[in-house]
Formats: C-alpha cells, structure tokens, sequence
C-alpha cells in the first residue's frame, strides 16, 4: 500500500480512537515513545495511554467529546488534520464549573509518522481559545 493512503487511512482509525477511547487501537497507532503535552499534565504524557490521558481529561469536563476530521492532507511523514470538536460542557474544566453550553469549534493538529506506522509526535494549533468561548469564558 502506498505510504500516504496509509497514513491517511490510520487517521481515520485515530479517530476511532479518540472518539471510543479504545485502548487496543492506541497500543496499534502510537509509538510507545511518543510524547504529548497537554495542560493536563506538567510532565510529558507518552505513548497510546498518555494520549488517551487527554481524551479522558477532555471527557471530565466534556462527557460527550467527539472529534471528527474535516478535511486531511497527508504525506510521507506526516498528516495534518483539521477537526471539529463538539461537546457540552457538563463537568469541570480548567477549574470553570459545568455551565451546560454546547460547544463546536475547529482544532489544527499535524501527525509525525515512523516507518512502522505509528505516531511519534502531535502537534497542535492552539484550540483551546475556541473551547474557551464555548463555555463563556472569554469572548
């Protein structure tokens, strides 16, 4: 199989991932070395159970969190994605009690991929603004 249709193909399994929390498809399509910061932790999070960290840290505050792929561009190495997030703010999150708003807001993410086919690194646009006025925070 071509190196980029994979690639683009395991996006799509990711977000199977993120969105189930499933733990097997975490172990398959990300490197144990990988590390991932997040406000959610002030130490690196690594591997497939490090990224679903966030994803369980997102469902505390956001029970009903789904992510899902709006457009993808992928190559060799990498895949940028361009989410929508959607969820209601129903728990406590950075602090700020449930406020029960619905949120939808787009997040930019770029995917490192090894040989293998496993993630190495995410890097992230900041989302967390969108988030934020979701919940009224700021405007």
């Amino acid at each position: 199989m071509d190196i980029i249709k994979r690639n683009a193909e395991l996006m799509k399994k990711f977000e199977t991932m993120i969105n189930t929390a499933d733990e097997s498809l975490a172990e398959e399509l990300v490197d144990d070395t990988a590390s991932f910061y997040t406000p959610a932790s002030p130490e690196p999070l690594y591997g497939g159970k490090g990224y679903l960290s966030v994803v369980h840290w997102m469902r505390k505050g956001f029970s009903d969190v789904q992510w899902t792929i709006q457009d993808m561009v992928a190559d060799k190495e990498k895949v940028a994605v361009h989410w929508c997030l959607t969820g209601t703010h129903d728990g406590i999150f950075l602090d700020v009690p449930p406020t029960g708003k619905k949120i939808k807001t787009s997040v930019m993410n770029f995917y490192y991929f090894n040989k293998e086919g496993k993630i190495t690194n995410d890097v992230a646009a900041e989302g967390m603004i969108g988030i934020l006025r979701g919940i009224g925070i700021c405007k």
